[in-house]
């Protein structure tokens, strides 16, 4: 597994000694979809490696709503650590990964489409230290709500 707890983030550095360049992003990812799968992928091509901040169930639950996740952490965990351009997850509790951000300090932090560069968690850690926030496209119409709506419909 590929699975890192914040208290073992110290090889992070070396490997940023080594000149190696860390993605960050993070998300509930609850259904796996298509428009996760482009979504990381080309957040893999902006550097050597890249790290997902996923989100507990309880945090989840805070953000979405009782019903949600509809996968425990675990198993988002397991499914977005065997995509090969996935280099790490790790569990975060809070409703935004602003402290693990300040724990790994990419240098490059990235997020979907529909936010504004300075209204995403870490924007301020990440360009303080010379790192780069960057969106990355949203694909129309690919959202796990979505996924879950279309399942409801009788």
């Amino acid at each position: 597994m590929k699975f890192l707890l914040k208290e073992n983030l110290d090889f992070l550095n070396t490997l940023k000694e080594d000149g190696k360049k860390i993605v960050f992003t993070n998300g509930c990812f609850d259904i796996i979809h298509v428009g996760h799968i482009r979504y990381l992928s080309k957040a893999k091509e902006l550097g050597d490696i890249l790290i997902i901040g996923l989100n507990s169930d309880e945090s989840v639950k805070k953000l979405k709503g009782e019903d949600r996740p509809v996968n425990c952490f675990e198993d988002r965990a397991i499914l977005l650590s065997s995509l090969r351009f996935v280099d790490s997850v790790i569990i975060f509790e809070e409703q935004t990964p602003d402290n693990l951000i300040k724990q790994i300090i990419p240098d490059i932090l990235v997020k979907g489409g529909d936010y504004k560069l300075e209204d995403i968690a870490g924007y301020q850690t990440v360009t303080e230290n010379g790192g780069q926030v960057k969106t990355l496209s949203f694909y129309d119409g690919y959202s796990s709500s979505n996924y879950i709506n279309k399942i409801k419909k009788p």
